[in-house]
């Protein structure tokens, strides 16, 4: 059978040849990050083929799973999606807890989704303000960041950590949260909004802005199911897909709370998506942080899978013999011999573990599925036929996170 028969294309004239380049871009380039690398092919300006290339961040988080328990591994969790930690914690713990077969109490339920949503406000004020950053709007990147300095005072008045926090626990989290916590919160979700609305302003009408962001790296509805993409990015394409929703999790089916979804489809919808979803998220965190139930953090100590408190531990002998039993022997909670995936709408997609037991406190297979991983795979799809100008745009709209790549 012929070559042409199989659907291959032409080979390329001589004249086609000697008129298209290679370009990389990055790991270099500022817009990569040092960390990600576009071989592309040009002509002229125009972007002809890229082909993604990762590796540049290698860590090996999934083997390190199979080595860890399923408490230590929240710290390395936490390096996956460094823009917003918390949500890793949540997702790893999410997963294990759904294996285990318990459920967290009412009131970790809500700090958790407290934690969540703030997390999703960081890494949206980030990719937005970055996005203004990368094409040439450098006020607003500002203005988000300093909104983010916000939420690590938050998160750091919780955990005692600001950036790489480790916060969850298998069947709670490691502190209650206390009123500081709450008065920060507070202050927060109010402050905010005005926030927001100065960002818009400086960026929704930005002649600039705009220009590089609309029409640009454009993704159909049809595609976005196709190629498996979650979040904002299948939100802008039209897709109204969100876990909270449509697998509700924690304790999310008590909110109310619109899912925000457009059908533009390009850079600039993206953008769009992620700034009113942070409204939602204030919603959300507002309602929860009202209506905080009383009670325990962690499930109790009877079922050997939550640590006492660290008052207990110090001031107890029983609290002492039962960490000790926990972390130091073979008597702590012991994990069936099954295999279980759980996931929750993280702010770039869908974030899911898949995990198999084997009767310790050690995953015998620990995997993970990130939505940068997923979305960098479209990338070049997106791309083809734009101008290398475009490049930014688009992987910044993605909002392509490397150590989720090189897992």
């Amino acid at each position: 059978m012929a070559v042409a028969e199989l659907g291959s294309a032409p080979p390329q004239s001589k004249i086609d040849q000697e008129y298209r380049w290679t370009l990389n871009f990055g790991p270099q380039h500022p817009a990569t990050h040092t960390t990600l690398r576009l071989v592309c092919q040009i002509e002229g300006e125009t972007i002809v083929d890229v082909t993604p290339d990762i590796g540049y961040l290698h860590s090996g988080f999934e083997k390190i799973g199979e080595h860890l328990n399923f408490n230590q591994y929240v710290t390395v969790a936490d390096r996956m999606n460094y823009l917003s930690p918390m949500a890793n914690n949540v997702a790893w713990h999410h997963a294990v807890e759904k294996l285990l077969g318990i459920q967290p109490t009412k009131r970790c339920q809500y700090i958790r989704m407290i934690i969540c949503e703030l997390a999703r406000i960081s890494d949206h004020l980030l990719c937005n303000g970055a996005a203004g950053l990368d094409t040439g709007a450098f006020t607003a990147f500002l203005y988000c960041f300093n909104q983010r300095e916000n939420i690590y005072d938050i998160f750091e008045t919780l955990s005692g950590a600001r950036f790489t926090n480790s916060y969850t626990r298998v069947g709670g989290v490691m502190h209650d949260a206390t009123p500081k916590f709450i008065e920060q919160v507070r202050k927060f979700v109010k402050e905010l909004p005005k926030v927001h609305s100065e960002v818009c302003g400086l960026l929704n009408r930005n002649r600039i802005f705009v220009q590089r962001m609309k029409g640009i790296g454009y993704l159909s509805k049809e595609d976005a199911i196709n190629w498996s993409a979650s979040g904002p990015v299948a939100r802008a394409s039209g897709v109204p897909r969100d876990l909270r929703k449509d697998e509700p999790y924690l304790a999310y089916s008590d909110f109310d709370f619109n899912v925000i979804c457009s059908d533009g489809g390009d850079c600039f919808h993206r953008y769009l998506v992620r700034m009113d979803e942070i409204l939602e998220s204030l919603k959300i965190i507002e309602n929860a942080i009202e209506n905080l139930p009383s009670g325990p953090v962690n499930i109790g100590e009877a079922e050997r899978v939550s640590f006492p408190s660290k008052g207990d531990v110090y001031n107890t002998i029983e609290g002492l013999i039962s960490h000790f039993e926990t972390v130091m022997t073979n008597r702590g909670f012991q994990t069936p011999r099954d295999e279980s995936y759980a996931a929750i709408e993280a702010p770039n997609g869908e974030l899911g573990f898949y995990i198999v037991g084997d009767g310790s406190e050690t995953a015998y297979r620990a995997r993970c599925r990130p939505p940068s991983y997923i979305h960098f795979q479209i990338f070049p799809q997106m791309i083809k036929g734009q101008t290398i100008s475009d490049i930014v745009a688009v992987l910044g709209s993605l909002n392509i996170i490397a150590a989720e790549l090189d897992r």
